[in-house]
């Protein structure tokens, strides 16, 4: 895609105190500059109407009002009104951090959020992220931080709550699809790098499957995808798995280095349509396809930037995707700077797919349905006081939840701790060195959730890629 970078000058503080606004809007592309201006000689109407609510105000008010902050709130407001969560003003604090965000590395959590209907949602933890390691999950609502409730407080200000330096622990309570009541997730916040791509070899019936994962598309992302496919390829790799599940997206640049090499020029790798531009294509220049077959791995947590990859791989390349159906994100956002050091990230443009099919709020469904077991699906367990016999709450259901996952069958999961359970329990304990007492306290809390940790990291656990390289197998 050509690289297109806005700049913008809103001389705001002129709707308020002149009779003339002058806005420009500056657009720098590869191959094209385009300059567009508008000059008002009087105010129209509605910003007269601004200019007298402002003066009512700052003339009026019981109070003193710090007219900066009536301005920053206009701002919000016409943002708000958008209805996009996508589309945000950040004052220049909130611009500071947010450009931190996408340094070489950074201290929190490690999760994307976003706002979705005036909620603060987790779109994907990082991959061995503090965030993921906690039990954190897609489209996990964030209710209150340390306590707090965050209820109409804006995505950067709960983000902000959220971050923190290394080795401090931050609690969340999250409202998870399937609870009734609102969990609590204490996460210790650790130094995230923007490490993006990982790759290895995994020998499946006598054959090389090189196996690429991509957590988000960064600056690098691009560049490191196409350093280890080369290492792949030198291997003589039989196929290939690109793997975006829990991808939250990023630069779109990125994406269109990654399917310019994957991707033939038959088709559009993706299209781009701003609201008054039309539709422009983006072609690889590739003329056919790799020597060896490829399979996509996607789950609800791929989003954005890993859907145009996704997308670019089932519709242009004819290759599978397998897995879950994607979050859903189809806009793109440009960051525009104002004169004041504050920043407007705002949604410009509609991406399609080859086929020019716009995904936004549907996903892409995967060619190849594959749903994880239900030890990818357990809730940390948080106990207040010892579980025990006869014990019936959602603690003692998200334990008997863990247990079965693990094979140790507890008889019932609804949350009524049994006599199965305890038995469940106490040959847990017994099998991993622990008094077996049959009491859930915090030491067998600690060895449950590592023995879950140690179970996801298995490949032989993981239902869609086992698939992938059973589809492997088919093919010649």
């Amino acid at each position: 895609m050509r690289k297109t970078h806005v700049a913008i000058l809103v001389t705001f503080a002129m709707i308020f105190s002149s009779l003339a606004t002058y806005t420009s809007i500056q657009i720098f592309s590869d191959d094209k500059t385009e300059i567009r201006k508008t000059e008002y000689r009087h105010l129209p109407n509605e910003f007269s109407k601004i200019e007298q609510a402002y003066e009512l105000i700052t003339k009026g008010y019981i109070e003193n009002v710090d007219p900066e902050h009536l301005v920053e709130g206009a701002v919000e407001g016409m943002l708000a009104t958008l209805g996009d969560p996508y589309s945000v003003y950040m004052n220049e604090e909130k611009a500071k951090e947010f450009n931190r965000s996408l340094d070489s590395s950074f201290e929190g959590i490690g999760a994307e959020m976003s706002e979705v209907d005036g909620k603060v949602i987790i779109v994907s933890p990082f991959k061995n992220s503090p965030a993921e390691k906690a039990g954190l999950k897609p489209f996990d609502e964030i209710v209150a931080v340390d306590g707090q409730d965050v209820k109409g407080q804006d995505l950067y200000e709960v983000t902000s709550k959220v971050r923190g330096k290394k080795g401090t622990t931050v609690s969340l309570q999250i409202l998870r699809e399937g609870l009734s009541e609102p969990i609590s997730i204490e996460v210790i916040r650790d130094k995230i790098p923007i490490e993006t791509v990982f790759s290895e070899i995994i020998e499946q019936e006598e054959k090389k499957i090189g196996y690429i994962t991509i957590t988000s598309f960064a600056v690098e992302t691009g560049e490191d995808f196409l350093s280890r496919l080369n290492t792949l390829e030198k291997e003589k790799i039989d196929g290939l798995i690109i793997d975006v599940r829990g991808n939250p997206g990023g630069l779109l640049q990125s994406v269109k280095k990654i399917a310019g090499e994957l991707v033939p020029k038959e088709k559009p790798m993706f299209q781009i349509e701003g609201r008054d531009q039309g539709q422009e294509q983006y072609f690889s220049k590739l003329a056919e396809k790799k020597p060896y077959p490829i399979a996509v791995l996607t789950d609800k947590g791929s989003a954005s930037a890993s859907e145009i990859l996704a997308a670019a791989l089932k519709e242009a390349g004819g290759y599978p995707t397998i897995g879950e159906t994607t979050f859903g994100k189809g806009t793109v956002q440009q960051q525009i700077d104002l004169r004041d050091k504050s920043h407007i990230k705002l949604t410009m443009y509609k991406w399609l797919t080859p086929d020019g099919n716009w995904i936004h709020g549907q996903g892409i469904k995967p060619d190849i349905y594959v749903v994880q077991p239900d030890l990818y699906h357990v809730h940390p367990l948080q106990i207040d006081q010892p579980l025990s016999k006869d014990m019936n709450n959602g603690q003692v259901k998200n334990a008997q939840l863990i247990l079965k996952s693990l094979g140790y069958e507890p008889g019932r999961v609804d949350g009524y701790y049994s006599e199965t359970t305890e038995t469940a329990v106490k040959r847990f304990q017994r099998e991993h060195n622990l008094p077996d007492t049959g009491i859930i306290n915090e030491k067998t809390v600690r060895k449950m959730e590592k023995k879950v940790a140690e179970a996801k990291e298995k490949k032989e656990n993981d239902r869609q890629l086992q698939m992938a390289l059973r589809y492997f197998q088919y093919q010649h």
